[in-house]
């Protein structure tokens, strides 16, 4: 059973869509509907919601806005988009976030019904049990390595990139591979086949982990091709490595813009490596450098992320740029990754609580504050507070807004407005959610 959110200013339309979602003889489990980019964001950050169809243009959050915090928040959620406008550059930029339809209105039903019903088929295949999928391949099955003629090559400009620079017949294969940047970022994927600790330590023949990793490759050869420029190969470490490039026109956006899509590209890895193979995945993601002379500093910064799993067991994705390792001469100990991370949830609990009440508050503004990604930040803010994030914004404007329903003769509206909610609807929704009844009935 799939759950699907319905996104658009017009309450007719989000109307009309659930009750033809609800009649379709779709299997759906339960049909959320909003009227705005932010009431969407609250329920994909509440609830778990496999499809987003939204509008594209909602006043002060457009369905495009929305996507993309979205993808930050919950990187395998599905979208359609829905919309007026028969404009190249929305379509364009929805398909570059992943929109797996562009809608133009009035809607046909039929169309409509057909593109959901694509969508969720694709996202019903079954993940097979990982001894299945091993019996599946069979025993006279032989991986082919990605880029077998290349993988020495990218592999020594990894390790010696001012060696190959120097060599003009490994230069001309660097141009056979169309790896000319100029911005280049790494990310490595280490496979667990083995967890720490555990009491069921599964060893696996060197033929098993050899499908593994060839499964793993596939998976992530399959997301990449997406959206993403890149060459993936194998690591003598055992790894899977990833060199992701762009052009001077495809790197417009800020490097924090294209540190956040890194990110979600490396949760999304994690995700659909770990659903899939049923195993764990420890992902290392680099900063970006610009020059093919910098590639042993993005391996190294790839390679350093990684081992942040030794400090957070139950942590997977990890972006280098998130620890300041600069402020040591050596490698930091335990100890001063335990105080580092506390600092930081430290710092974030402040700004929450100095910026709660603000309209359009997002997890994402909170990590750029501290200087971290929103994954690294989600995840340290829930180990050390034993609440996600915006569970705590939630809660801090919950209790508020108790206060002045409870001592104060403000009207709903006027308390929706300070505690940081658009809408008064939108406002007794969550409120109602949180206390198990409405503002209104608590005033009485």
């Amino acid at each position: 059973m799939f759950n699907i959110l319905v996104v658009d200013d017009e309450p007719l339309i989000c109307k009309g869509l659930s009750s033809l979602l609800a009649s379709s003889g779709i299997s759906i489990g339960h049909i959320y509907t909003a009227l705005s980019g932010y009431e969407a964001l609250d329920c994909i950050r509440m609830e778990e919601i496999d499809l987003l169809v939204t509008d594209i243009q909602m006043g002060a959050m457009s369905g495009i806005d929305l996507m993309q915090h979205a993808k930050l928040a919950k990187p395998w959620v599905q979208t359609i988009v829905i919309s007026a406008h028969e404009t190249f550059q929305y379509a364009q930029m929805a398909v570059r976030l992943g929109a797996k339809d562009y809608l133009i209105k009035p809607l046909n039903s039929e169309q409509f019904l057909d593109s959901v019903r694509n969508v969720l088929l694709k996202m019903e295949k079954p993940s097979p049990a990982l001894d299945t999928f091993m019996a599946e391949l069979g025993e006279n099955f032989r991986p082919e390595e990605p880029l077998p003629e290349y993988s020495a090559l990218l592999n020594l400009l990894l390790t010696d990139p001012d060696a190959v620079l120097a060599d003009g017949r490994w230069m001309q294969q660097l141009d056979d591979l169309k790896l000319r940047g100029p911005f280049f970022a790494v990310i490595k994927i280490k496979l667990m086949t083995v967890l720490p600790g555990s009491p069921q330590k599964k060893g696996y023949t060197l033929r098993e982990q050899s499908l593994l990793r060839y499964a793993a490759m596939n998976i992530a050869q399959e997301l990449l091709a997406q959206e993403w420029d890149f060459r993936a190969f194998y690591s003598p470490e055992e790894e899977i490595t990833v060199i992701i490039q762009w052009d001077d026109p495809s790197y417009e956006e800020a490097a924090s813009g294209q540190i956040n899509r890194l990110d979600v590209l490396g949760r999304s890895l994690y995700f659909h490596i770990h659903k899939y193979l049923q195993l764990h995945a420890v992902i290392g993601i680099s900063q970006i450098l610009q020059g093919l002379s910098f590639m042993e500093v993005l391996n190294r910064q790839a390679g350093k992320a990684i081992l942040w799993n030794r400090e957070h067991s139950d942590h997977y994705v990890f972006y280098y740029g998130d620890f300041n390792w600069s402020n040591y001469t050596t490698d930091p100990s335990v100890e001063e990754l335990h105080t580092h991370s506390n600092l930081i949830v430290q710092k974030a609990k402040e700004y929450i609580e100095a910026s709660y009440a603000q309209k359009g508050l997002t997890i994402h503004e909170v990590a750029k504050k501290n200087h971290v990604s929103p994954n690294y930040l989600s995840y340290l803010f829930k180990k050390n507070t034993g609440f996600n994030l915006w569970e705590y914004v939630i809660k801090l404007r919950m209790e508020d807004s108790r206060e002045m329903i409870m001592n104060t003769d403000l009207r709903r509206y006027e308390i929706a407005e300070r505690v940081g909610y658009e809408s008064p609807e939108h406002f007794s929704k969550i409120f109602k959610k949180y206390y198990g009844i409405s503002p209104s009935e608590l005033k009485k």
